[in-house]
């Protein structure tokens, strides 16, 4: 199993939410095939086919709770890891 499937499984099973790394989650959404923006603090990810945008931000190396939970979100609505 790689790393980018046990990050998604963490984040589907939805319990350890204030528990992701900031940079895994970076990593798994250009993975997803997500493009980045930088602008600061703000990391903006867009992608063809994809309706909504998101914006992450770091808070003390994790990533924000509910930014982890709109990531689940776009993962479950658009079957990101069906290839997973």
């Amino acid at each position: 199993m790689s790393r980018y499937e046990r990050l998604i499984r963490r984040i589907l099973h939805g319990r350890a939410d204030a528990n992701i790394r900031f940079a895994e989650l970076r990593a798994l959404m250009r993975h997803l095939g997500f493009e980045e923006r930088i602008r600061g603090s703000h990391h903006l990810y867009r992608k063809e086919g994809v309706a909504e945008k998101l914006n992450l931000q770091r808070d003390d190396g994790n990533a924000k709770p509910y930014q982890v939970r709109q990531v689940r979100q776009l993962i479950l609505r658009y079957k990101l890891a069906k290839d997973e």
